[in-house]
């Protein structure tokens, strides 16, 4: 007899978690969505230089993910990292209003938002992770689900800070967002006893004040660094790669230092990271290229309202939060009744939905461009569902491939660096992205349009050879991840006979 399982049925900390999340992506998404434009229209960057300089922002972010997974591990503790990074960014926020006045405090500003988001990202992801035992069949709908709060999150500020930026002031739009911190603070505030004896190891223990005074040194030292960087992307880019080289190393010893099953499910879970770079340069062309071609390309009259063109970002995250659920349900459905779809061929088939997207909308420059060289809103609509399918397939199960597939004591690091191949894909995602970049003051949709058609298209194809390999290899990965050891086998035979 199959038992039923809901899609809703999950532990008490998830609420608090996803509450958590939300509000903290709020926050950044509010920032991501404007950020290039501003770095454009406010501060006179050329379209080239705002790609690059957004792509290496965005690749500090997630790029010391890492070290924020093992502080939270190894030294704070899951939860104090989390409230800690929580502040910092808070802060960055604050401080992006205020470099309005001051247009070189800007780096300062991002900074902070990098060193925050890198002491927050993995631990909420972590300790939901920890709320779940070893082949729980809810964990493929919770992450989901955690995944759809991601996405509430960016919907909302992905609507309103374009237009909040435009009516009242970039400052406006940037202080809002450091008040999305604030929410998510409190909401771990109020619902934080829920989480009481869950945690890493120094989580059980008091504070230790050297270590809290070490780790607050290190990121007020970190945000100066992080500001260098940007102003040196050269260096930027060295950095990142230098790190990227220390985390592959780490896990690659990790690896070899386990036998059997385990070690052949590290491996996968590594050709997974490796996978997940390809979509995450195409994410990175929602707020650089496909922005500003809905700029420039996309006639912005929907449903009969003139939409702010670079709100049309927020068609991300309304697929996903309408998709979200239903593939939720798919998962919990079929995986209790053992025929679930295996992680690899979840990603097949998330590349291909993006393959799909980037091909629609080169289909849309070739062959539906009015004489003007403008595109319907309604092909953002279709292209944003194909990239949301392929995100939810990919990135939304992202975390949870890493908690199914890797030992429980290297759970914060690995989280961390499964948010390095976002890093490292965010620097080459950045100068993709020039590639569409018109020449300066270029701005007539007849010149721009056959540009950003040929780019999309060449990107479609690549991504659609890189599925077709993902498909062809498949199999083998899925039998890598459900191997098992001898002794496992022979104790299961032993248990059904």
């Amino acid at each position: 007899m199959t038992t039923k399982v809901s899609i809703f049925d999950q532990p008490k900390p998830f609420k608090m978690i996803f509450f958590i999340e939300l509000w903290e992506r709020f926050g950044y998404y509010g920032l991501q969505g404007i950020l290039a434009v501003y770095f454009v229209e406010q501060l006179g960057f050329t379209q080239q230089d705002s790609f690059v300089t957004f792509g290496a922002f965005a690749a500090l972010v997630y790029g010391l993910v890492s070290v924020g997974g093992y502080v939270g591990d190894h030294v704070l503790g899951t939860k104090r990292t989390m409230v800690f990074g929580t502040i910092v960014l808070a802060a960055g926020y604050f401080l992006m209003g205020f470099s309005i006045l001051e247009p070189s405090f800007i780096f300062y500003a991002l900074g902070a938002i990098a060193v925050g988001n890198g002491l927050f990202k993995a631990n909420p992801s972590s300790l939901l992770a920890k709320c779940y035992e070893e082949g729980d069949n809810r964990l493929d709908g919770a992450f989901t689900l955690y995944y759809m709060s991601i996405n509430i999150g960016s919907l909302i500020s992905l609507s309103l800070s374009p237009v909040i930026a435009a009516n009242f002031g970039y400052a406006t739009a940037f202080v809002i967002c450091g008040l999305g911190l604030i929410a998510s603070l409190l909401s771990y505030i109020m619902f934080r006893r829920t989480v009481e004896g869950i945690g890493s190891t120094p989580d059980a223990k008091p504070v230790d004040m050297t270590r809290l005074a070490a780790v607050i040194a290190a990121t007020v030292a970190s945000i100066v660094v992080c500001a260098w960087l940007l102003q040196n992307i050269f260096m930027a880019n060295l950095v990142l790669g230098l790190i990227g080289v220390g985390v592959v190393t780490i896990f690659m010893k990790e690896t070899f230092k386990v036998t059997g099953a385990a070690r052949k499910k590290m491996m996968v879970a590594f050709i997974l990271m490796l996978q997940a770079i390809v979509f995450y340069v195409l994410y990175a062309q929602m707020p650089t290229s496909l922005n500003f071609f809905a700029i420039y390309n996309v006639r912005t009259e929907f449903l009969g309202f003139d939409i702010n063109p670079v709100s049309l970002q927020a068609l991300n995250p309304f697929w996903v939060v309408l998709c979200s659920p239903i593939l939720a349900y798919l998962y919990t459905y079929y995986g209790s009744r053992g025929r679930d779809l295996s992680m690899p061929g979840k990603f097949t088939v998330g590349m291909f939905m993006c393959a799909f997207g980037f091909l629609s909308v080169a289909a849309a420059g070739l062959w539906f461009a009015d004489q003007s060289g403008m595109v319907s809103a309604w092909w953002m609509v279709l292209v944003y569902l194909f990239q949301s399918l392929g995100e939810l397939l990919i990135s939304g199960l992202g975390l949870a491939m890493v908690a199914s597939l890797v030992p429980q004591r290297l759970m914060g690091f690995t989280m961390g660096a499964w948010f390095l191949t976002q890093a490292a894909s965010f620097i080459i995602g950045g100068y993709v992205a020039t590639l569409s970049a018109a020449p300066e003051n270029v701005t007539d949709p007849l010149l721009t349009l056959p540009l950003y058609t040929e780019v999309f298209q060449n990107i479609g194809l690549v991504t659609l050879a890189v599925a077709v390999l993902m498909a062809v290899s498949s199999p083998m990965l899925t039998r890598m991840m459900t191997a098992k050891d001898e002794t496992e086998a022979v104790n299961a035979e032993l248990a059904v006979n």
